[in-house]
């Protein structure tokens, strides 16, 4: 049976490569990191080698990069440790914004922590910026948070004008950025952000590791107290082999990025013209290159009956793709970032995510499939 893999924002494979130096850090380096002896320094060696081998590409100083256990607890630490250490009442956001940073915000407003104000975003997911300036205009000081990709339906946001207008506003600001390491250069030494975020599994490296960027002007209390690893900001003996999966992981995106970039887009670019063909379908977000991320595409198709069998007739022919977010998958709730676009409720919406390992003809297969479902359906 042909399987097809179209679900790489919630997921990657790992690249083989990370994979067989995971494997030797594992066979031969077991030592404590935080111990004196010859075998914990050995580990150390290994994470602190990571450290600059990511600090360098993103460059930026090896001592601005904090290990974790992937986005979700960087968000919430540049988040909290953010607001609270710097006294800040005021937190922007948008609508769309993945849940680990929405919730996260959202429990701190009903704890009366914060003022939580959502910016503005139109039917494509775009940032209003002219309302993000009024409400910086409008605080004393505020808190920003502001993704740069939209992990549903891909349309960027221009972090470099966040970046500026936050500067100019004395604001903090906090970028996740999960689906764009890896993905697109990011020259921390130009671009004006405060904390940014990496999940080494969207970039084919591990689950369960990633890192937080905490730029130098910035200083916050850890978030997990315990030892005194990670300079003292992240309590908990380090996972070796996952850190030194996430160094290799980006290594090798960085090596071949523009390789990969424009085998990725000819993979959208040929789904969208093929669905096209199919009367009703719809693309939600934004969809020309420069405004959007070349390894999501989100697609709305024309009513129908059984639409909510949609994803399972896709499976059953061999195709995994995701309704939304995949964090969302298995509920009845509907996605809240097609909801804040306005997208018909009633349309079956598919979020299709690509990756170096796609091909074109699995881009042809999956339109096939689509075109038999719909008709059936119809």
């Amino acid at each position: 049976m042909t399987r097809v893999y179209f679900d790489n924002a919630a997921t990657t494979p790992m690249d083989p490569e990370v994979m067989k130096q995971m494997v030797q850090v594992m066979e031969s380096q077991y030592g404590n990191p935080s111990s004196i002896h010859a075998h914990g320094r050995e580990a150390r060696t290994l994470i602190e080698k990571a450290r600059r081998t990511v600090a360098g590409l993103l460059h930026t100083s090896p001592a601005e990069i904090f290990f974790t256990s992937g986005g979700t607890e960087a968000d919430n630490m540049a988040i909290r440790c953010g607001i609270i250490d710097h006294q800040i009442k005021h937190a922007i956001t948008s609508p769309l914004e993945h849940h680990a940073v929405m919730h996260t915000l959202e429990a701190m407003e009903k704890a009366g922590m914060i003022k939580l104000s959502f910016v503005e975003v139109d039917n494509k997911g775009a940032i209003n910026y002219e309302h993000l300036e009024q409400l910086l205009q409008q605080n004393e000081r505020s808190f920003i948070s502001l993704m740069h990709a939209n992990n549903e339906i891909g349309t960027l946001t221009d972090i470099k004008r966040v970046g500026e207008l936050s500067e100019q506003y004395n604001a903090l600001y906090h970028c996740d950025t999960v689906q764009t390491v890896g993905h697109y250069q990011h020259d921390l030494s130009k671009l004006k952000l405060h904390f940014m975020v990496c999940a080494a599994h969207k970039l084919h490296g591990p689950k369960g590791v990633g890192f937080l960027h905490i730029n130098h002007k910035v200083k916050v209390n850890p978030l997990i107290y315990g030892g005194s690893q990670e300079r003292n900001m992240r309590g908990g003996t380090e996972n070796i082999y996952g850190i030194v999966g996430l160094a290799k992981a980006l290594e090798l995106a960085y090596a071949d990025m523009e390789q990969h970039q424009q085998h990725v887009q000819s993979l959208k670019s040929r789904m969208i013209s093929q669905l096209q063909e199919i009367p009703g379908v719809h693309f939600n977000g934004e969809t020309a290159p420069d405004k959007s991320l070349y390894t999501v595409l989100n697609v709305s198709f024309p009513e129908m009956e059984m639409a909510d069998m949609l994803l399972f007739s896709l499976d059953i022919a061999g195709i995994s793709a995701s309704g939304g977010s995949a964090c969302s998958s298995g509920t009845n709730i509907g996605s809240h970032v097609l909801n804040a676009i306005g997208a018909n409720p009633d349309r079956p919406a598919v979020r299709f995510s690509f990756s170096k390992y796609n091909t074109l003809q699995e881009v042809d297969y999956t339109v096939n499939k689509i075109r038999e479902i719909v008709s059936v359906n119809a």
